[in-house]
């Protein structure tokens, strides 16, 4: 369910199993991942059930939902190594800052940087220019 173009479907679906998590209920593959997310981020747990808010970046929000499937949708990458290469970038940036949830942050600002891109300029996401961040964050840290 979680992968539906409807977002309060997904919102729904990460609540769910955030409160299953908190219940000690089964979890589904996919819900542990989430529960895991959201454990390494007390500031959203409070915040995960309000599946109707709005999150305003140019105010200074943070959208607890976007940030916890980017960390989803990286996780993913690195499980199958896409793009190509992904995997041993985030090995060398683990040895340089020995900490796999700022890794994973460096890592979340290239995806979210090449979706606003894609966005703001109407064209399909450019995974090049991705990648390239990511590598410049190899370089640079």
């Amino acid at each position: 369910m979680l992968y539906s173009q409807d977002r309060t479907k997904q919102r729904q679906f990460l609540a769910r199993s955030w409160q299953k998590f908190i219940n000690k209920e089964p979890l589904e593959p996919l819900e542990t991942l989430l529960a895991s997310i959201i454990q390494i981020h007390p500031e959203y747990q409070a915040l995960i059930n309000n599946v109707d808010s709005d999150y305003f970046p140019e105010q200074g929000e943070v959208n607890p939902f976007l940030h916890i499937n980017l960390h989803l949708a990286l996780r993913d990458q690195l499980s199958i190594n896409q793009p190509k290469g992904i995997k041993e970038a985030y090995d060398k940036l683990l040895i340089k800052l020995k900490d796999e949830h700022a890794v994973e942050h460096l890592m979340m600002d290239c995806i979210a940087e090449m979706i606003f891109s894609a966005q703001k300029n109407n064209t399909p996401m450019n995974h090049q220019a991705y990648f390239q961040c990511i590598q410049n964050q190899v370089n640079q840290s």
